[in-house]
C-alpha cells in the first residue's frame, strides 16, 4: 500500500476511493479499522470512520488508531478526508485530528484544502464557496450537527486548532508546484503548520498534489487527492489497473436521512414518481414506526421505494428542541441502520442512501469489512460492491443531480 486515506465519515470516504480509482490506484474502503492486512494488490487504502460529529478526543484516538493500521501496510503517504463543505464545529473536529496525526507523523507543512470544483466547492482567499454561494449562505449554515456559519477556513480552524493557521492565495497557486512548494516553505518559516490553500479549478488541485509529492501528511476534500496518484505514477510504482465490474440485478430501496437543500429537492423530485414513506422523528422516538414494517413495505411496492426523514430546517429545529439534538440523531441513525438490516435480510440486492450519518448507520447496521469501488455515478459517488448480492451507492447530502435516486439505481443495474 502505498497511501493511506483516513476518512471522517463513510460517503466522503467513497468519494476519496472514488478520486483515485479514477486516476488509477487500486483503491479499497475499509469500514472502520481492520483487524487483518490488507490484500497486497492494494495500492491505496481509505479507512473510513464514523468520527466527524463524535467527541474530539473519541475522534482523535480512532484517527490514530487508523494511521497505526496504516503504517503497518507500507504506506508512504497519509490523506485525512473531510467534507468539501468542512463539515465541523468550533471544537472540532477537523483541527484536532489534522495536528495529532501531523504530531504522529512529525509532519509540517501540512496543506488544508476542502476543494473539489467539481460539485462546485472553491476556496478562494481562505473563503470557501459552493457554487456562487459563500459557505455560510450555501444552506449549511443549517445543518442540524455542525452548522457552518464563517466561510473563511482560516478563522474556522484557528478556533479549533492549538497552533496557528496560514494561508496560501490563489495567486501563488495559479504559478505551479514550484511556487507552492517555496510558499509553503514560507508558511512554515512564520510558524503556521496547518496551510489553508486556495483552489479554484481542478488545475490548482493537480498543482497542489505535485507539490505535495514529498509531504507526508495532506488534508482536504476528495479534489486534494486528484493530484497524488501521478506522484507514484512518476516514480513508476503504480501497476496497471484492469477494470472489471458486473451490474447487480435485484430490488433497488433509496435510504435518505440528509436534510441538506440538494437531498430534499432529490427527495421531493423522486417522490413525485415512486412509492415514498416519510419518517417523523416524532414517530422513532415514541417506537410508533417499525423497521420490519417498512422494508415489508417497500418489498411489496413497484418502482424505486424511498424512506425518508428529510426535513426542512425549521422542522429539525423543532425536534432538536423537544428531543434533543443528540438523542434525536442517534435515533434515526440507528433507525435506518435496523431498516437497511431488514432490507438487505428480505432480498434487497441495491441500496441507496443519502446523508453520511445515514450512510455511515446503514454500513455499520450491515457489519460490512470492505467495499469494492465501481463505476460513477455523480461527482463523488460511485458505486460500491459489498458482495456478490449488494451494491451500495453512499450520497453526502448535497452531491448528485436531480434524479439521482434514479440514476443510481440504473447505473448500479447496466453500469455501461
Amino acid at each position: 500500500m502505498l497511501l493511506g486515506c483516513i476518512g471522517d465519515d463513510f460517503t466522503g470516504s467513497s468519494d476519496l476511493a472514488n478520486t483515485l480509482t479514477k486516476a488509477g490506484m487500486r483503491s479499497v474502503q475499509y469500514v472502520g479499522v481492520p483487524d487483518t492486512s490488507a490484500a497486497a494488490t492494494v495500492e491505496a487504502g481509505v479507512v473510513a470512520l464514523k468520527s466527524r460529529s463524535i467527541p474530539v478526543q473519541d475522534a482523535v484516538a480512532q484517527s490514530l488508531a487508523a494511521l497505526a493500521w496504516l503504517q503497518a501496510q507500507g504506506c508512504r503517504q497519509f490523506l485525512f478526508k473531510y467534507c468539501s463543505t468542512f463539515d465541523s464545529t468550533p471544537e472540532g473536529n477537523i483541527g484536532p485530528v489534522a495536528e495529532a496525526l501531523a504530531d504522529a507523523l512529525g509532519a509540517r507543512q501540512v496543506i488544508v484544502c476542502p476543494a473539489f470544483p467539481g460539485a462546485g466547492r472553491t476556496v478562494y482567499q481562505g473563503h470557501l464557496f459552493v457554487n456562487d454561494r459563500l459557505l455560510s449562505e450555501s444552506g449549511m449554515q443549517h445543518h442540524p450537527l455542525t452548522p457552518m456559519s464563517d466561510p473563511d477556513i482560516r478563522r474556522w480552524l484557528a478556533v479549533q486548532s492549538r497552533g496557528s493557521v496560514g494561508h496560501i492565495g490563489a495567486q501563488i497557486v495559479r504559478q505551479g508546484a514550484q511556487a507552492i512548494t517555496e510558499a509553503l516553505t514560507a508558511q512554515d518559516v512564520c510558524g503556521h503548520r496547518l496551510i489553508v490553500t486556495d483552489a479554484v479549478s481542478e488545475d490548482d488541485l493537480m498543482a497542489l498534489g505535485r507539490a505535495a509529492a514529498d509531504l507526508p501528511l495532506v488534508t482536504g476534500g476528495s479534489g486534494i487527492a486528484m493530484g497524488l496518484p501521478e506522484n507514484f505514477r512518476a516514480r513508476g510504482e503504480l501497476s496497471v489497473q484492469e477494470k472489471v465490474w458486473r451490474g447487480q440485478m435485484g430490488p433497488a430501496v433509496v435510504l435518505s436521512g440528509s436534510c441538506s437543500e440538494a437531498t430534499r429537492g432529490q427527495v421531493a423530485r423522486h417522490a413525485a414518481c415512486n412509492p415514498a414513506r416519510e419518517i417523523s422523528a416524532d414517530a422513532v422516538m415514541a417506537g410508533t414506526v417499525s423497521a420490519g414494517d417498512l422494508a415489508e413495505w417497500a418489498l411489496a411496492q413497484e418502482g424505486i421505494p424511498m424512506i425518508y426523514s428529510s426535513a426542512d430546517p425549521a422542522r429539525v429545529a423543532q425536534d432538536q428542541a423537544r428531543f434533543g439534538a443528540a438523542a434525536v440523531a442517534a435515533a434515526i441513525e440507528a433507525f435506518f441502520a435496523g431498516v437497511a438490516q431488514a432490507l438487505v435480510a428480505r432480498g434487497v440486492t441495491r441500496l441507496i442512501s443519502a446523508g453520511g450519518e445515514t450512510s455511515g448507520a446503514v454500513v455499520s447496521g450491515l457489519s460490512l469489512g470492505q467495499l469494492e469501488i465501481g463505476p460513477e455515478i455523480a461527482p463523488g459517488v460511485p458505486v460500491m460492491r459489498a458482495n456478490d448480492a449488494l451494491v451500495l451507492a453512499l450520497k453526502s447530502g448535497n452531491f448528485g443531480g436531480p434524479d439521482f435516486f434514479a440514476e443510481a439505481a440504473r447505473i448500479m443495474e447496466h453500469p455501461a
